[in-house]
Formats: C-alpha cells, sequence, structure tokens
C-alpha cells in the first residue's frame, strides 16, 4: 500500500485540521504522486454546504488546495533533492505564502472531488504550484500557490 505525503510529517507537524494524521477532527486530506504531478481526493459531507444549496463551500475548496498545495510543494522538494519523504534528516515542510484561487464553476455536494497539483517553478525555498479542483471530471476550481520551505 502506497503512502501518502502527510503519513510521513513528524509528528510535531501533523496537527494541521486539513491534512493533519493526528488531528481527528480534521479533513484527513491525503496526497499522492500521479505520475510527475500530485493528486488527493475529498468526499465532503453536508457540512461543506455553501450558500447555493447542494453545493460546496469555497472556503472548504481554499482548505484543500492549501492542505495539498503544501504537501505537494513538499513533495516536489524532495524530489528534486533526490530525498524519500520521512528520510533521516531534518523533515521538509512547507507553509503557504500566496494562494489564489479562481471558482470557474459550482462544485457539487454528493460526489468526490480530486485535487490535482503540478510543480510549476522552484527558486531557492519557494515553490509555486499550480492548483486544479475537479468533480465529475470537470474543472470547478483553479488555483496558484507559493509555498516557502519551513526552515527552524
Amino acid at each position: 500500500m502506497r503512502r501518502a505525503f502527510q503519513d510521513f510529517y513528524a509528528e510535531e507537524f501533523s496537527h494541521c485540521y486539513g491534512c493533519g494524521k493526528s488531528n481527528p477532527d480534521g479533513h484527513q486530506l491525503k496526497s499522492y504522486w500521479d505520475g510527475d504531478d500530485t493528486v488527493a481526493r475529498f468526499s465532503p459531507d453536508s457540512r461543506y454546504s455553501g450558500g447555493v444549496p447542494d453545493h460546496v463551500y469555497g472556503g472548504l475548496i481554499a482548505s484543500l488546495f492549501d492542505c495539498h498545495g503544501a504537501a505537494s510543494a513538499a513533495a516536489f522538494t524532495c524530489r528534486a533533492l533526490n530525498r524519500e519523504m520521512g528520510s533521516a534528516g531534518e523533515p521538509i515542510r512547507h507553509v503557504t505564502a500566496s494562494l489564489k484561487v479562481d471558482f470557474r464553476r459550482p462544485t457539487p455536494m454528493g460526489t468526490e472531488l480530486t485535487i490535482k497539483g503540478r510543480l510549476r517553478s522552484m527558486e531557492g525555498r519557494k515553490v509555486w504550484v499550480d492548483l486544479t479542483l475537479f468533480a465529475h471530471g470537470e474543472v470547478c476550481a483553479t488555483g496558484e500557490m507559493l509555498a516557502i520551505r519551513f526552515q527552524r
């Protein structure tokens, strides 16, 4: 069984509401490699309803982009360093410096959402990730993230 990027986070970094394995009340988002890109899936329940009946609240979409984007940035950095996630040494984690979300169409409830990440570029500690959220194979939102590698 393949492990999600978030499964390799050190305990001190695993409490995030969106993707922390140590947060039983959170989304528990899990991100994986999908070729050169990344992918995560999430099935929202009725508590994530937006202002339009039977559609997802936009803040959830931003939250999914935030967590998947930061996890993707860490994975892209590990790959660039030719390092396995979770290997010995200082944990590689990223924080969100900027997140732009464009809502393309209403996102329906009651279906699995797919979030994809694609590396745009890297420069030093900065990683730019392009994000797309799909429902039923249709693009519902796109995003751009600038993630910064966390250093102690």
